[in-house]
């Protein structure tokens, strides 16, 4: 073999190489790193109509997708029997995207884009005809407090969002 044609074959291995060997070693993806302020467990507080929660942001899958598991408890109130709320979110990359799929105890699915930065995330559900579009919103209001917000638009209004739930959580761990 022509010792030039060797060479460029050896350099094109050591080049895939080391642009695998982040993945070899778990390294979380850049896109996912914004959201680093997210990870821990989390205590809702201060809901004045008695309910309770928390969730947890999680890393999984060698660093390659964050889980959400998330949980609240609602008294009952007049006539409305007291109920228990559970969802679990998978935030992962998907050609360079943040994606996250959500799953609840209700039958719901949603499907997001994520925008991240340091400090706030941004999920914002896809446009589907004649159904609701919802867009979740979490703020880091200090190192151990976090704000959540989760907005609806009506059916055919994809940009008219409108608050639905707020809510103030404290970091555990």
């Amino acid at each position: 073999m022509h010792r030039g044609l060797w060479l460029r074959r050896v350099g094109s291995v050591l080049l895939v190489f080391f642009a695998l060997s982040g993945a070899i070693r778990g390294e979380r993806p850049a896109p996912l790193a914004p959201l680093q302020f997210l990870i821990g467990e989390w205590e809702g507080i201060g809901d004045q109509a008695g309910a309770t929660g928390g969730f947890t942001f999680a890393p999984r899958v060698q660093d390659r997708v964050i889980v959400r598991t998330n949980y609240s408890n609602t008294p009952a109130t007049g006539g409305t029997p007291a109920s228990r709320h559970d969802d679990l979110m998978v935030v992962y990359v998907e050609s360079g995207v943040v994606k996250a799929d959500y799953f609840d105890s209700e039958g719901h699915v949603i499907r997001y884009v994520v925008d991240g930065r340091p400090g706030e995330a941004v999920f914002v559900s896809e446009i589907k005809a004649a159904e609701p579009r919802y867009r979740l919103t979490y703020t880091q209001a200090s190192p151990g407090t976090l704000n959540g917000r989760f907005d609806v638009a009506p059916p055919g209004k994809p940009e008219a969002f409108a608050p639905y739930l707020s809510w103030t959580a404290r970091k555990l761990k």
